[in-house]
């Protein structure tokens, strides 16, 4: 069964001066499924973005249907719908999004604690995970204290901490050096490999080339799509370099 169902989104915005409309999305399709390490391209203003907001539900379509395991999300009533993101989704931001206010042990509490866990249960839960992640030492210290990339790690347990069905990274290496962004890489993959599916929005073919698919995105359409199969990531970087390359001089590709 498909995990994630994508079906003919559009996106249309009005502009407040004016009444201008943008379309965004035109008619993106596409199905991810369970366990899959999915990376999502395309250039500046290509409606990756809106595609992603869409698909975390934390935009509505102009049309179309995102059905999560089933559910199809665009139909959830507003009141409902931050229970069920957190719940089913876990989300890393390229700025990490920490509560400065907030011990990494406390941020990565969070979205239990909304969610009426018991303290108990939430440690039960993190050890394992911190112990992956290597950020055992740092659970007690504030995010000011620590460097980016245990940021990034402290934001990856948050969103594996409820175990959700997908996880959606938009940009997660943009704000590491290339050390952090290498560990990083590491840890998706290692997560990846225990079952755990992976959406990433990124303009970085580093880390495009370590996921399984890349999808490319192109006037708001799906334009081209690489499996890496038997690729080695040498291959599958070369791969995506050159598909870049046709999208920004506007060459065709067949998707």
């Amino acid at each position: 069964m498909t995990l994630l169902d994508v079906k003919n989104l559009k996106k249309i915005y009005t502009t407040r001066f004016g009444g201008n409309q943008v379309q965004a999305l035109s008619d993106v399709s596409f199905s991810v499924e369970p366990g899959e390490y999915v990376a999502i391209m395309g250039e500046s203003g290509s409606g990756k973005t809106t595609l992603l907001n869409i698909l975390a539900s934390l935009d509505k379509p102009t049309n179309g249907d995102v059905i999560l395991n089933g559910k199809n999300i665009t139909t959830i009533k507003e009141k409902e719908i931050s229970g069920f993101r957190r719940k089913k989704m876990g989300f890393v931001f390229q700025d990490f999004n920490l509560l400065d206010t907030f011990s990494i042990k406390d941020n990565i509490f969070l979205p239990l604690v909304l969610s009426g866990k018991r303290h108990r249960e939430m440690n039960e839960k993190l050890l394992p995970i911190a112990e992956m992640l290597s950020i055992e030492d740092i659970l007690e210290k504030f995010p000011y204290e620590v460097s980016g990339g245990q940021k990034q790690r402290a934001a990856v347990a948050r969103a594996l901490i409820t175990n959700p069905e997908i996880i959606f990274a938009d940009e997660p290496t943009g704000a590491l050096d290339s050390k952090a962004t290498d560990h990083l890489l590491k840890l998706f993959s290692l997560i990846n490999e225990t079952g755990q599916t992976i959406l990433m929005v990124t303009h970085s073919i580093k880390a495009a080339s370590s996921t399984n698919r890349v999808l490319f995105i192109k006037d708001g359409k799906v334009y081209h799509q690489i499996y890496r199969g038997n690729m080695t990531k040498e291959e599958l970087y070369a791969k995506i370099s050159d598909t870049l390359t046709v999208l920004a001089t506007g060459g065709e590709e067949n998707a």
